[in-house]
């Protein structure tokens, strides 16, 4: 079986405007990136995922797209961002990109043609809907309590148009064959740069239902096979990431016959350990591995802490999300549209970096590649005073001097305030007081990243959840023909000695990966755990 880069990759998640400012105007760009990508390689990352960083009036993060095929001038040039292209390139780091392509910003050439002009090609790009518009099958914003819908009415254009986020982001329509291969032609674009594939933002809506039949596709998953076909034609080692946060029993038809999207966010599995974390009990996380579906060859789960969004418990039991919600997010300001958490992994756990480690290294053992997002891997933390999602956009902590090292700027031109004071600011938790440190946050997640690249087993070998004595300790193991990795984790505060059963092996040799050392064979194997505690064990069989 042809085993592709992206099933082995580890990707690391970066806001341009808020990681690093080189050229001391308040805002991160390209310079300050390219400054930083030593860092990014020592760390262990294979693949930077880029959030959107095109022409945009920035009201959403930069989601509200005025031009696919511009550069941001806040975070720099065509030079820029080609230089660190081929700065990332050298250090073998691969890039991929947003594709925001299930709508534009208001203030887009087609969009203000659209609405001048009835008669113009530009008019069925949208979604136009006269008075009254129709009542959608699925009426509700994306952001509930922000928009209160999802018609809003165009004075020049005296129309209602689509729009499933914000007001001023109008919903493309997928279903004309035009918008389709202005899609093509943004993805050549990019690709023509050497970016190695895309982030596809919220999948689902680009062949979900908007209410009028004449403006959904006709083949709605067509819509996926077309583009993962034109990316195959164009670069055939590129990968389509997608962001699916749907039902189980309709997420898998986004793999297709592996011939749609390559990787999938595993919004399930997140949710789960979360829970199991927040319940000191393994049965959540054994539950989600139990009901997750396999990826189709070629294909994968993508497995993830949070993103850069709030962690979104919409698509499980709500029991399940309101055990979460009081262990990790008992205030309503820590919480957002009712389903989801607004807050970053460190504060979360107090801090702890025990916990904190716990929690990469149950995505770092698990089948897919792993992806955390910039900061997490010092214990980053959040500012609950930001509005929305920017409570965990903060600016990245480099060092304890000035604005924590992200910018020489004043503090009034700063796209964000960093927190300076407090567990969670800048004076104590930054890069520079954890490099080197191998007890730190960072030295520790570099230990597990760089386990995890070396152990080809959990890409290549066979998974099983194993029987633990104790509630708490969820352990799963890979094996291939030689040898057996045994992962286990202690998701309670308290230490705990615990016997997993194995099969019987016939073993020359078992060593601790975390330490270095080799440990006695027993059988069944009992392993003692501290709070909070992992292990890492490959078994050598006897030939």
């Amino acid at each position: 079986m042809t085993k592709h880069w992206y099933q082995e990759a580890v990707f690391y998640g970066i806001d341009v405007q808020r990681f690093a400012d080189g050229n001391g105007d308040g805002i991160g760009d390209f310079i300050g990136l390219s400054q930083k990508l030593e860092y990014i390689r020592e760390l262990g990352v294979t693949c930077i995922w880029l959030l959107p960083f095109f022409g945009s009036p920035d009201r959403d993060n930069g989601y509200d797209v005025s031009n696919f095929m511009a550069i941001n001038p806040k975070v720099g040039t065509w030079n820029d961002f080609l230089a660190f292209l081929h700065r990332a390139g050298e250090f073998g780091i691969r890039v991929i990109i947003d594709l925001v392509i299930n709508h534009t910003s208001d203030e887009h050439p087609w969009f203000q043609a659209a609405r001048r002009d009835e008669k113009c090609r530009y008019r069925n790009y949208y979604v136009w809907s006269g008075d009254p518009p129709p009542i959608a099958p699925d009426t509700v914003s994306i952001f509930p309590g922000e928009e209160a819908t999802v018609w809003t009415y165009d004075e020049v254009a005296r129309s209602y148009y689509f729009h499933k986020f914000y007001h001023f982001q109008p919903e493309l329509n997928i279903a004309n064959p035009q918008v389709r291969e202005e899609i093509l032609r943004i993805i050549d674009f990019w690709l023509a740069f050497g970016v190695s594939g895309f982030r596809v933002d919220a999948a689902p809506l680009l062949i979900g239902d908007n209410g009028l039949k004449h403006a959904n596709p006709h083949d709605p998953h067509g819509v996926l096979r077309d583009l993962a076909s034109y990316v195959a034609e164009r670069r055939p080692s590129a990968v389509l990431l997608g962001e699916v946060n749907m039902p189980l029993d309709q997420t898998k038809a986004y793999f297709g016959d592996s011939d749609q999207l390559h990787l999938m966010f595993n919004f399930q599995l997140a949710c789960h350990i979360f829970a199991g974390l927040a319940l000191e009990s393994a049965e959540p996380i054994n539950k989600a591995i139990g009901v997750i579906p396999d990826p189709p060859p070629g294909c994968g789960w993508t497995n993830f802490l949070r993103n850069l969004d709030e962690l979104d418990f919409s698509q499980v039991s709500s029991d399940l999300k309101k055990q979460v919600f009081e262990a990790f997010a008992p205030s309503k300001s820590m919480q957002v549209y009712g389903r989801g958490i607004r807050r970053r992994i460190a504060p979360m756990f107090d801090g702890n970096p025990r916990r904190i480690l716990l929690a990469f290294s149950l995505i770092l053992s698990m089948r897919g590649p792993p992806l955390f997002v910039y900061g997490d891997e010092i214990g980053l933390g959040e500012n609950l005073e930001n509005e929305g999602r920017n409570a965990v956009r903060v600016p990245m902590q480099w060092t304890a001097g000035r604005n924590g090292g992200f910018s020489e700027a004043k503090g009034a031109d700063l796209i964000l305030r960093p927190k300076r004071e407090g567990a969670f600011g800048y004076r104590k938790v930054n890069v520079a007081n954890q490099q080197g440190d191998p007890n730190s946050v960072l030295g520790g997640i570099k230990k597990l990243i760089k386990i995890r690249r070396k152990s080809t087993v959990l890409s290549e070998g066979r998974m099983t959840v194993c029987h633990t004595s104790e509630r708490s300790v969820f352990a799963h193991a890979f094996e291939d023909g030689q040898s057996q990795l045994l992962i286990t984790h202690n998701l309670s505060s308290a230490p705990v000695n615990t016997t997993i059963e194995l099969n019987d092996l016939k073993v020359e040799s078992t060593v601790n990966l975390m330490t270095g050392n080799k440990v006695a064979w027993e059988h069944p194997l009992k392993v003692k755990l501290p709070p909070y505690g992992y292990c890492w064990l490959q078994f050598e069989r006897k030939l």
